[in-house]
């Protein structure tokens, strides 16, 4: 890659050139042929590696939907990346970039902030898996939501001409003001707007409720199996004995909130689809004695990036809950304060707040206009994150000032969207054989 230092135009220009190592009408391609795993076996294979018994709860949730198996299924989509084309501009990559790993969330002055706000599978690698990854999940939840595949194209098309229009104007900023920089567009519809709605609600006082139940003279997590149960008493120890480290992780500032907090109570979670069954804690605090004042710390284990095969990184051999935490830091403007890594029983965790303030968007957001909406704002939010952490003049030059790129763009999401829908109905008769266990209802 060309050096940083080097003038805008030159770096333009180095983009412009990598047209013809790999032209713009080519990342269209997709071709199953050039497939070495089968999707099935690739996913019976992360299986081994997660908690036997809540493996099937995984599968149900992935069975539910071609959209619900691609949010589930990255290290397939991982493998298929792998063997395709690439121009060799590497930037930190969110990994699993869909419609539902971008939302709201509160930022350290307590405003709300619309970001990606998923990094389990980031790692430093072509910038392009991002972008169909994203697209592919746009035509998807388009679908999942009654959009015409037409009206799902819009929504491709739209998101990669943000991003390429954002990044040119990126390459045109200095450093600091890229790092610096902020999205301040105003939703103009109820996608957006709905999002930050369900974001206002979702507050801690909120989740105690919800989570919590008086027993005696205090509250403690509640449990409602199989998604929120009470560890061993061994367990449990450990979690608690790991918050010792991650506040070594903090900043001096965030030490010193932490310290306000004592840990009362400790509840094995099961969240999302790609993460369920990896150990996940939720830990209770509150200052002092005040039950008004909580504070629900999530200890999610941090497993390796599912491209973490395919790529020369560094973050392939480091802590894994670092890795995770190093991601978001780079891709976010703004951070939880309460952002940090720890170790448990050998196993790498990555430490955040549990739903201060997160929403994500929802099917009915995406209807019709939301969901050419929502692809504006995934567009500017990928291209921030990229220029953060990539150069944006050379992306710039090589995505160029035309539509070529975007019309790849569409082309490709298309192709994978149905290969997609292909491998979920491969995955479902699998499930009806007996082949890959599920709970039920999962179809």
């Amino acid at each position: 890659m060309i050096a940083p230092d080097r003038g805008l135009q030159e770096r333009l220009q180095f983009g412009r050139n990598l047209r013809k190592e790999l032209k713009r009408t080519d990342q269209s391609r997709w071709d199953k042929g050039k497939r070495k795993n089968d999707p099935i076996e690739i996913i019976l294979d992360v299986n081994r590696q997660r908690i036997p018994q809540l493996v099937p709860i995984k599968m149900a949730r992935m069975a539910l939907s071609p959209f619900s198996f691609f949010r589930g299924s990255v290290p397939v989509m991982g493998a298929d990346l792998a063997t395709l084309p690439r121009t060799g501009i590497h930037v930190q990559i969110c990994g699993d970039a869909h419609v539902r790993n971008l939302g709201a969330y509160s930022g350290p002055d307590g405003r709300l902030i619309f970001d990606i706000n998923d990094f389990d599978e980031t790692i430093r690698a072509p910038w392009e898996w991002d972008l169909k990854r994203l697209a592919a999940s746009l035509v998807l939840a388009g679908r999942e939501a009654g959009n015409s595949e037409h009206q799902c194209r819009d929504a491709v098309m739209t998101c990669a001409r943000i991003y390429r229009t954002k990044m040119a104007e990126f390459s045109r900023m200095t450093c600091l003001e890229v790092h610096k920089y902020r999205i301040h567009r105003q939703f103009s519809g109820k996608t957006g707007v709905s999002v930050l709605q369900r974001a206002e609600r979702a507050t801690p006082e909120h989740t105690l409720a919800k989570l919590t139940v008086r027993r005696g003279a205090k509250r403690v997590l509640r449990e409602v199996k199989p998604v929120l149960t009470h560890p061993s008493k061994s367990t449990a120890k450990q979690v608690l004995q790991s918050i010792k480290p991650y506040r070594e992780t903090l900043s001096g500032c965030s030490q010193a909130a932490l310290d306000f907090y004592r840990p009362v109570d400790v509840a094995f979670k099961i969240v999302g689809t790609g993460s369920v069954a990896t150990h996940d804690y939720v830990v209770l605090h509150f200052a002092g004695e005040d039950a008004r004042d909580p504070l629900f710390l999530q200890i999610k284990e941090a497993l390796q990036s599912a491209y973490a095969p395919y790529v020369k990184s560094p973050e392939t051999v480091m802590h894994q809950g670092q890795r995770v935490v190093h991601g978001q830091r780079m891709l976010q403007v703004q951070s939880d304060i309460m952002l940090g890594w720890t170790s448990i029983a050998g196993g790498d965790y990555m430490v955040r707040q549990l739903s201060d303030h997160k929403a994500s968007i929802s099917n009915e957001d995406l209807k019709g206009v939301g969901l050419i909406e929502y692809a504006t704002t995934c567009g500017e939010v990928l291209a921030k994150g990229h220029a953060r952490s990539g150069d944006p003049a050379v992306l710039a030059g090589y995505l160029g000032g035309s539509d070529r790129w975007d019309k790849a763009l569409a082309k490709f999401a298309f192709a994978y969207a149905d290969q997609t829908t292909q491998d979920y109905e491969k995955f479902a008769a699998a499930i009806r054989c007996g082949r890959i266990k599920a709970d039920k209802p999962c179809l």
